[in-house]
Protein backbone atom coordinates (compact mmCIF):
# COMPACT_ATOMS: atom_id res chain seq x y z
CA UNK A 1 0.00 0.00 0.00
CA UNK A 2 1.67 3.10 -1.09
CA UNK A 3 -1.27 5.58 -0.77
CA UNK A 4 -1.34 8.09 2.78
CA UNK A 5 -4.89 7.61 1.70
CA UNK A 6 -5.87 4.37 1.05
CA UNK A 7 -7.62 3.06 4.18
CA UNK A 8 -7.02 -0.82 5.62
CA UNK A 9 -8.06 -3.16 8.61
CA UNK A 10 -5.95 -2.93 11.24
CA UNK A 11 -5.22 -6.93 11.80
CA UNK A 12 -5.32 -8.16 15.35
CA UNK A 13 -7.69 -6.14 17.02
CA UNK A 14 -11.38 -7.27 18.58
CA UNK A 15 -13.21 -5.12 16.31
CA UNK A 16 -12.92 -4.23 12.11
CA UNK A 17 -11.07 -0.92 12.87
CA UNK A 18 -9.96 0.96 9.12
CA UNK A 19 -7.41 3.62 8.88
CA UNK A 20 -5.37 5.21 6.59
CA UNK A 21 -1.83 5.15 6.94
CA UNK A 22 -2.24 8.96 7.56
CA UNK A 23 -4.57 8.48 10.36
CA UNK A 24 -2.50 5.86 12.10
CA UNK A 25 1.02 7.83 11.79
CA UNK A 26 -1.09 10.61 13.78
CA UNK A 27 0.90 13.65 11.61
CA UNK A 28 1.12 14.16 7.74
CA UNK A 29 3.56 13.04 5.75
CA UNK A 30 7.22 14.22 5.10
CA UNK A 31 10.14 14.76 6.85
CA UNK A 32 10.00 17.70 9.34
CA UNK A 33 6.23 15.71 10.89
CA UNK A 34 8.87 12.48 11.32
CA UNK A 35 7.68 11.53 14.98
CA UNK A 36 9.28 8.10 14.69
CA UNK A 37 12.01 9.08 17.66
CA UNK A 38 9.43 10.16 20.09
CA UNK A 39 7.16 7.17 19.47
CA UNK A 40 10.67 4.83 19.85
CA UNK A 41 11.15 6.65 23.38
CA UNK A 42 7.51 6.19 24.45
CA UNK A 43 7.72 2.23 23.60
CA UNK A 44 11.17 2.27 25.35
CA UNK A 45 9.78 4.23 28.51
CA UNK A 46 6.94 1.23 28.87
CA UNK A 47 9.72 -1.41 28.58
CA UNK A 48 11.30 -0.08 31.76
CA UNK A 49 7.81 0.47 33.33
CA UNK A 50 8.42 -2.40 36.30
CA UNK A 51 6.05 -4.32 34.07
CA UNK A 52 3.17 -2.70 34.59
CA UNK A 53 1.12 0.15 32.59
CA UNK A 54 -1.01 2.67 34.22
CA UNK A 55 -4.13 3.96 32.57
CA UNK A 56 -6.33 6.80 32.60
CA UNK A 57 -9.41 4.57 31.62
CA UNK A 58 -11.73 2.10 33.17
CA UNK A 59 -11.84 -1.42 32.18
CA UNK A 60 -15.20 -1.75 31.37
CA UNK A 61 -15.10 0.96 28.66
CA UNK A 62 -12.81 -1.25 26.52
CA UNK A 63 -12.24 -4.84 28.09
CA UNK A 64 -11.09 -6.78 24.62
CA UNK A 65 -8.84 -4.32 24.38
CA UNK A 66 -6.90 -4.45 28.13
CA UNK A 67 -6.85 -8.13 27.66
CA UNK A 68 -5.17 -7.67 24.46
CA UNK A 69 -2.69 -5.03 25.30
CA UNK A 70 -1.36 -7.27 27.85
CA UNK A 71 -1.26 -9.87 26.11
CA UNK A 72 0.86 -8.39 23.30
CA UNK A 73 3.21 -6.41 25.48
CA UNK A 74 3.57 -9.28 28.58
CA UNK A 75 2.60 -6.05 30.96
CA UNK A 76 0.45 -5.47 34.00
CA UNK A 77 -2.38 -3.53 33.27
CA UNK A 78 -3.97 -0.84 36.07
CA UNK A 79 -6.91 1.61 34.77
CA UNK A 80 -7.22 3.95 37.48
CA UNK A 81 -9.48 6.64 35.13
CA UNK A 82 -11.29 8.14 34.82
CA UNK A 83 -8.93 10.38 36.75
CA UNK A 84 -11.69 13.70 35.87
CA UNK A 85 -14.55 12.00 37.38
CA UNK A 86 -12.78 12.56 40.98
CA UNK A 87 -13.36 15.76 40.37
CA UNK A 88 -17.01 15.82 42.46
CA UNK A 89 -17.81 19.58 43.99
CA UNK A 90 -18.26 22.38 41.93
CA UNK A 91 -15.06 24.05 42.90
CA UNK A 92 -13.15 20.68 41.66
CA UNK A 93 -14.69 21.12 38.13
CA UNK A 94 -14.29 24.85 38.10
CA UNK A 95 -10.66 24.45 38.27
CA UNK A 96 -10.27 22.88 34.42
CA UNK A 97 -10.54 26.43 33.24
CA UNK A 98 -9.52 30.04 33.26
CA UNK A 99 -10.79 31.28 37.03
CA UNK A 100 -13.04 33.99 35.47
CA UNK A 101 -15.23 32.02 33.30
CA UNK A 102 -17.15 28.84 35.35
CA UNK A 103 -19.55 31.41 36.95
CA UNK A 104 -20.38 32.91 33.59
CA UNK A 105 -20.64 29.76 31.94
CA UNK A 106 -23.19 28.11 34.90
CA UNK A 107 -25.35 31.17 34.47
CA UNK A 108 -25.14 31.05 30.44
CA UNK A 109 -25.92 27.00 30.58
CA UNK A 110 -29.17 27.78 33.48
CA UNK A 111 -30.84 29.80 30.94
CA UNK A 112 -31.29 26.92 28.09
CA UNK A 113 -33.50 23.32 27.84
CA UNK A 114 -32.10 20.52 29.22
CA UNK A 115 -29.57 18.37 26.47
CA UNK A 116 -29.69 21.46 23.71
CA UNK A 117 -26.04 22.88 24.19
CA UNK A 118 -23.67 22.35 21.72
CA UNK A 119 -20.06 22.09 23.34
CA UNK A 120 -17.40 22.84 20.72
CA UNK A 121 -13.60 22.46 21.95
CA UNK A 122 -11.07 21.19 19.70
CA UNK A 123 -8.18 20.87 21.86
CA UNK A 124 -5.15 23.38 22.51
CA UNK A 125 -2.16 22.09 20.36
CA UNK A 126 -3.21 23.24 16.88
CA UNK A 127 -5.04 26.83 15.53
CA UNK A 128 -7.96 25.51 12.88
CA UNK A 129 -6.88 26.68 9.23
CA UNK A 130 -9.12 29.99 8.54
CA UNK A 131 -11.06 28.66 5.66
CA UNK A 132 -12.15 25.96 8.01
CA UNK A 133 -12.93 27.71 11.20
CA UNK A 134 -15.31 30.01 8.70
CA UNK A 135 -16.87 26.81 7.89
CA UNK A 136 -17.45 25.68 11.30
CA UNK A 137 -18.61 29.09 12.36
CA UNK A 138 -21.28 28.87 9.96
CA UNK A 139 -22.65 25.58 10.66
CA UNK A 140 -23.13 26.50 14.07
CA UNK A 141 -25.05 29.63 13.41
CA UNK A 142 -26.75 27.88 11.02
CA UNK A 143 -27.62 24.88 13.16
CA UNK A 144 -30.21 27.33 14.82
CA UNK A 145 -29.38 25.47 18.59
CA UNK A 146 -27.62 27.27 21.04
CA UNK A 147 -23.79 26.47 21.71
CA UNK A 148 -20.57 27.15 23.52
CA UNK A 149 -17.69 27.69 21.28
CA UNK A 150 -13.83 27.32 23.27
CA UNK A 151 -11.54 29.38 20.67
CA UNK A 152 -7.75 28.57 21.67
CA UNK A 153 -4.90 29.60 19.36
CA UNK A 154 -6.80 31.12 16.86
CA UNK A 155 -4.84 32.87 14.14
CA UNK A 156 -5.06 36.32 13.59
CA UNK A 157 -6.74 36.09 10.09
CA UNK A 158 -9.27 34.07 12.16
CA UNK A 159 -10.19 36.66 14.35
CA UNK A 160 -10.14 39.26 11.71
CA UNK A 161 -12.79 37.32 10.15
CA UNK A 162 -14.93 36.75 13.53
CA UNK A 163 -14.53 40.68 13.85
CA UNK A 164 -15.19 42.30 10.49
CA UNK A 165 -18.23 39.42 10.24
CA UNK A 166 -19.58 40.37 13.56
CA UNK A 167 -20.18 36.41 14.26
CA UNK A 168 -20.65 37.05 18.14
CA UNK A 169 -22.80 40.05 17.62
CA UNK A 170 -25.17 37.82 15.22
CA UNK A 171 -24.90 34.63 17.50
CA UNK A 172 -24.94 36.84 20.82
CA UNK A 173 -28.09 35.28 22.08
CA UNK A 174 -27.67 31.78 21.74
CA UNK A 175 -23.67 31.49 21.23
CA UNK A 176 -20.72 31.97 23.75
CA UNK A 177 -17.52 32.65 22.64
CA UNK A 178 -14.59 31.40 25.32
CA UNK A 179 -11.17 32.53 24.74
CA UNK A 180 -8.34 30.46 25.92
CA UNK A 181 -8.79 27.86 28.65
CA UNK A 182 -12.53 26.79 29.49
CA UNK A 183 -14.35 24.92 32.89
CA UNK A 184 -15.02 21.84 30.30
CA UNK A 185 -15.61 19.15 33.04
CA UNK A 186 -17.82 21.74 34.37
CA UNK A 187 -19.30 22.16 31.27
CA UNK A 188 -19.82 18.85 30.38
CA UNK A 189 -21.60 17.96 33.51
CA UNK A 190 -24.23 20.29 32.76
CA UNK A 191 -27.86 19.15 31.92
CA UNK A 192 -28.02 21.55 29.25
CA UNK A 193 -25.28 20.19 27.14
CA UNK A 194 -26.47 17.41 24.86
CA UNK A 195 -23.74 17.28 22.35
CA UNK A 196 -19.53 17.66 22.39
CA UNK A 197 -17.77 18.29 19.10
CA UNK A 198 -14.31 16.95 20.27
CA UNK A 199 -10.64 16.65 18.90
CA UNK A 200 -10.98 13.22 20.87
CA UNK A 201 -7.91 14.14 22.69
CA UNK A 202 -7.48 11.28 25.44
CA UNK A 203 -8.62 13.42 28.07
CA UNK A 204 -11.23 14.88 26.14
CA UNK A 205 -12.47 11.89 25.14
CA UNK A 206 -12.83 10.54 28.50
CA UNK A 207 -14.41 13.64 30.24
CA UNK A 208 -17.02 13.25 27.62
CA UNK A 209 -17.35 9.33 27.73
CA UNK A 210 -17.72 10.42 32.00
CA UNK A 211 -20.07 13.02 31.44
CA UNK A 212 -22.55 10.57 29.66
CA UNK A 213 -22.69 13.33 26.54
CA UNK A 214 -22.70 12.26 22.73
CA UNK A 215 -19.79 13.03 20.83
CA UNK A 216 -19.02 14.57 17.22
CA UNK A 217 -15.39 13.88 16.45
CA UNK A 218 -13.42 15.97 14.76
CA UNK A 219 -9.69 14.39 14.86
CA UNK A 220 -6.84 16.23 14.68
CA UNK A 221 -3.35 14.26 15.06
CA UNK A 222 -1.72 12.20 16.97
CA UNK A 223 -3.44 9.68 18.65
CA UNK A 224 -6.90 11.25 17.62
CA UNK A 225 -8.73 9.07 14.75
CA UNK A 226 -7.92 5.63 17.01
CA UNK A 227 -9.59 7.80 19.98
CA UNK A 228 -12.68 8.71 16.58
CA UNK A 229 -12.78 5.06 16.31
CA UNK A 230 -13.32 3.54 19.77
CA UNK A 231 -15.92 6.60 20.61
CA UNK A 232 -17.72 5.94 16.86
CA UNK A 233 -16.88 2.08 15.77
CA UNK A 234 -16.22 0.23 19.36
CA UNK A 235 -18.88 2.11 21.73
CA UNK A 236 -20.68 3.90 19.29
CA UNK A 237 -21.57 6.50 21.18
CA UNK A 238 -20.59 9.29 18.74
CA UNK A 239 -20.77 10.10 14.87
CA UNK A 240 -17.66 11.68 12.74
CA UNK A 241 -17.83 14.75 10.98
CA UNK A 242 -15.60 13.56 8.35
CA UNK A 243 -12.42 14.30 8.63
CA UNK A 244 -10.01 12.83 6.82
CA UNK A 245 -6.16 13.61 7.44
CA UNK A 246 -4.50 15.10 10.10
CA UNK A 247 -3.02 18.60 10.40
CA UNK A 248 0.14 19.79 11.90
CA UNK A 249 0.48 20.91 15.11
CA UNK A 250 2.45 22.57 17.68
CA UNK A 251 2.73 25.97 16.26
CA UNK A 252 3.92 24.47 12.51
CA UNK A 253 2.16 26.22 9.18
CA UNK A 254 -0.64 24.59 8.03
CA UNK A 255 -2.28 24.69 4.78
CA UNK A 256 -4.82 27.69 4.77
CA UNK A 257 -6.39 26.85 1.55
CA UNK A 258 -7.48 23.04 2.75
CA UNK A 259 -11.04 23.04 3.98
CA UNK A 260 -11.22 19.87 6.33
CA UNK A 261 -15.44 19.69 6.84
CA UNK A 262 -17.51 22.25 4.55
CA UNK A 263 -20.34 23.71 6.92
CA UNK A 264 -23.32 21.90 5.68
CA UNK A 265 -21.77 18.72 6.46
CA UNK A 266 -20.85 19.87 10.00
CA UNK A 267 -24.23 21.19 10.63
CA UNK A 268 -25.96 17.97 9.04
CA UNK A 269 -23.96 15.77 11.40
CA UNK A 270 -25.04 18.25 14.30
CA UNK A 271 -28.75 17.83 13.71
CA UNK A 272 -28.24 14.10 13.18
CA UNK A 273 -26.72 14.00 16.67
CA UNK A 274 -29.35 16.23 18.67
CA UNK A 275 -32.54 15.29 16.84
CA UNK A 276 -32.88 11.49 18.27
CA UNK A 277 -34.66 9.05 16.70
CA UNK A 278 -33.73 5.60 17.71
CA UNK A 279 -30.26 5.63 16.50
CA UNK A 280 -29.90 9.03 18.67
CA UNK A 281 -32.00 7.30 22.16
CA UNK A 282 -29.88 4.37 21.56
CA UNK A 283 -26.83 6.41 21.35
CA UNK A 284 -27.51 8.26 24.52
CA UNK A 285 -28.95 5.29 26.44
CA UNK A 286 -25.03 3.80 26.05
CA UNK A 287 -23.77 7.14 27.12
CA UNK A 288 -25.40 7.36 30.35
CA UNK A 289 -24.39 3.44 30.90
CA UNK A 290 -20.75 4.64 30.35
CA UNK A 291 -21.36 7.31 32.57
CA UNK A 292 -22.04 5.39 35.39
CA UNK A 293 -19.72 2.84 34.91
CA UNK A 294 -16.99 5.39 35.07
CA UNK A 295 -18.58 6.71 38.00
CA UNK A 296 -18.19 3.30 39.68
CA UNK A 297 -15.01 2.48 38.39
CA UNK A 298 -13.62 5.73 40.43
CA UNK A 299 -15.46 4.52 43.36
CA UNK A 300 -13.76 1.22 43.25
CA UNK A 301 -10.15 2.47 42.64
CA UNK A 302 -10.77 5.07 45.40
CA UNK A 303 -12.00 2.00 47.54
CA UNK A 304 -8.64 -0.02 46.78
CA UNK A 305 -6.46 2.89 47.63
Amino acid sequence: MTSDTEYFVVPGLPDRIELTKAQLRGTPNGPKFDWSEFWDEMREAEVKAFGAVVANSFEELEPEYVKEYKKATGQRVWCVGPVSACNKDYSDKAERGNKSEPEHCLKWLDSKEPGSVVYVCLGSQSSMATLTLVELALALEASNRPFIWVLRNASEESQKWLLEEKFEERIKDRGLLIRGWAPQVLILSHPSVGAFLTHCGGNSALEGITAGVPMITWPVFSDHFCNEKLIVNVIKTGVRAGVEEPVVFFGEEHDEERVQVKNDEIKRVIEQLMDGGEEGNERRRRDKELGEMAKRAVRKVVLLT
